[in-house]
């Protein structure tokens, strides 16, 4: 079959690799329908987090279920599903906390050894912890695919970073950094009943979408300045809620700068390049919360699914462009030069 792997810096593939097979009576295979690049993909790309040559890669996808093990007793074959960007056992200790990304025994798509969600077919170990079965029916409808994709790692993420923030009904909610997970924590803030969410970003049409997705202000400036435009419209306070969703020194400096006193930080931006911009000092004159990290996507799908389902949030605007698994390459290269948002991956 074939799939992408990544070979050095800039090198992006898509090769002949062999079939997946169920190995264990816990395993599910799953044929991808939909698959997408993620911002955090574009860190192996540009040579910031370490991968071997022809290393698998990709850890969003849905599909239909092809094969499954004599254990699997929640899909089964033809059914259609979505699966979260890291495998659990769904019966570990964490797992039953609703914390599966620190499963005792699992793992992350892409990984040494794993098959990765761009390519045309994937393993999934404890395919019952792990898989959520899907409407058979959303299968044709495009919009929908494509919506439902996000449970996979950006709605669910952007959720795990409002919740960590402490968005709630009558609040402020500031968010930094305006790719996908940003994007979607205003969509999350918005559901969660924020009163005011102000989203931080320069680029038009991601703030055309921030808009779309219920916030109310843009603060197109950093640093300093996006500090004082924030603290501006808010009174001189800040923001109740404030999520960070880029993961620089910059970015998490100008998210405790635009916190109100009492008020938390959620941190999704995975963090890379810097030390982290955290003065615990400051942090705890004026009390201000931190939480947040590796959202366990898998515990939240159950929750966003139905509102997905019944179009309460459509977070499908996120993908701004389409392209079939042979040109995977492509969609790269458009993310890293920013022509791009989000690019989905089409069987």
């Amino acid at each position: 079959m074939r799939a992408t792997t990544i070979h050095a810096p800039f090198d992006m593939r898509v090769e002949d690799v062999p079939e997946p097979v169920v190995r264990l009576p816990t395993d599910a295979v799953v044929r991808v329908l939909r698959a997408c690049i993620c911002g955090s993909d574009l860190w192996a790309y540009r040579g910031e987090s370490a991968r071997k040559p022809g290393q698998r890669i990709g850890h969003e996808f849905l599909g239909i279920v092809e094969e499954t093990g004599a254990e699997v007793g929640t899909v089964r074959r033809g059914d259609l599903v979505v699966a979260p960007f890291m495998w659990s056992d769904g019966a570990c200790d964490y797992c039953r906390e609703g914390l599966t990304t620190s499963c005792e025994h699992g793992g992350f798509w892409g990984s040494e050894g794993s098959d990765g969600g761009q390519g045309e077919a994937v393993r999934v170990p404890f395919a019952d912890g792990t898989l959520v079965r899907l409407p058979e029916e959303a299968a044709s409808d495009e919009r929908l695919l494509s919506a439902l994709l996000t449970l996979s790692d950006v709605l669910g993420t952007g959720h795990h970073a409002a919740l960590g923030a402490g968005a709630r009904p009558g609040a402020t909610v500031a968010v930094v950094g305006d790719g996908a997970v940003g994007l979607c924590a205003v969509l999350a803030a918005k559901r969660l009943g924020a009163e005011r969410i102000i989203t931080l970003g320069r680029h038009e049409t991601r703030t055309a979408i921030a808009r779309r997705f219920g916030a109310t202000d843009v603060v197109a400036a950093r640093g300093e300045e996006a500090v004082e435009a924030v603290r501006a419209l808010t009174r001189g306070q800040g923001a109740h809620a404030v999520v960070e969703a880029v993961g620089t020194e910059q970015s998490m400096r100008t998210a405790v700068g635009i916190t109100r006193d009492g008020g938390a930080i959620g941190f999704v931006g995975v963090p890379h390049g810097s030390d982290n911009g955290l003065d615990l000092g400051i942090m705890f004159d004026r009390n201000i919360a931190l939480r947040g990290g590796v959202a366990p996507v898998r515990t939240y799908i159950p929750e966003l699914l139905p509102d997905v389902l019944e179009g309460r949030i459509d977070p499908s605007p996120v993908f701004d462009r389409t392209v079939g698994l042979e040109d995977v390459p492509a969609g790269y290269r458009a993310m890293d030069e920013r022509t791009a948002l989000k690019v989905l991956i089409t069987a």
